[in-house]
């Protein structure tokens, strides 16, 4: 397989385990101060998932960011096997690092059932190919400062195109509504447990400055931000490497935190997946 930033995801989510329950995963050598949240969503959820029976699939987790992550050293995920029960297992994993926990997720599986069913409806949205990757609406703005142009520029996992576009820095301000259709970048193996570890990672990226929507600023302006926590539902099969359109509103803000939240279609409307998180929207 070539060497793409796909690839390169999927190889940090590929946990070495050092010790009975104890995984260890690394960061990606980028000039960052701290690591992504979604990279440790992901990597929890992996580490958890390796302890599960593979017929119980996770249909949601709870995590809360404590310290910000160190890039430049492994982090080590100990996982607890709270329960198994007879429908459904729970498992609580710790992030450490420096001897410090950086991070806890709490996550429950569950056998494959069949029961009641209903979903909220998708919005109405254009098609992904009418739209062009949010990337290159990037390259082009001639106010892009260099150091900022590069980063813009990396190879990425994911392909974005927002409905409504986004902006680096100062922006018009208008309502706390987004919708981005996004997928990777490359053909994923058919492993389920991968591509919900992959929606865990992308989840977030964009979630927490739609509540710097309505105040006209991005996570790129003069702003202090970063996640709390984040949850996430898994309600029915998808695969990561199809269209999805993630819908993301923020009904509140305040006391210097933003809550968002977000839904996860495939393109024939079906809802895959849930998403709520707050984070820190600091002026600074």
């Amino acid at each position: 397989m070539s060497d793409t930033a796909l690839t390169r995801l999927l190889a940090l989510l590929d946990l070495e385990k050092i010790e009975e329950n104890i995984f260890r995963g690394v960061s990606p050598p980028e000039r960052v101060q701290r690591v992504f949240g979604g990279q440790v969503l992901a990597q929890a959820l992996v580490a958890a998932t390796r302890t599960v029976d593979s017929r119980r699939p996770c249909h949601s987790f709870h995590a809360y960011f404590l310290r910000p992550g160190d890039p430049k050293v492994p982090i080590l995920y100990e996982v607890d096997r709270s329960r198994d029960g007879g429908s459904f297992t729970s498992r609580r994993v710790v992030a450490i690092q420096h001897g410090a926990q950086i991070f806890t997720l709490a996550a429950s599986f569950q056998t494959i059932e069949s029961g009641f069913e209903h979903q909220s409806q998708m919005p109405v949205a254009p098609d992904p190919e009418g739209l062009e990757d949010d990337q290159q609406v990037l390259l082009r703005n001639p106010e892009l400062k260099p150091e900022m142009r590069d980063w813009v520029a990396r190879e990425r996992p994911f392909e974005t195109r927002s409905v409504l576009g986004r902006g680096l820095g100062d922006r018009p301000a208008r309502p706390a509504v987004d919708h981005i259709w996004l997928k990777t970048r490359g053909a994923l193996p058919d492993d389920a447990d991968i591509h919900r570890a992959l929606l865990s990672f992308v989840s977030d990226m964009s979630l927490l400055d739609t509540a710097l929507l309505p105040h006209g600023k991005s996570i790129f302006s003069n702003v202090q931000v970063a996640s709390l926590d984040h949850a996430m539902w898994f309600h029915r099969p998808f695969r990561a490497d199809e269209w999805l359109l993630y819908v993301q509103d923020s009904p509140s803000a305040s006391g210097a935190r933003g809550f968002n939240r977000g839904a996860i279609y495939t393109r024939d409307g079906t809802l895959v997946a849930s998403v709520a998180q707050e984070g820190l929207i600091r002026p600074r």
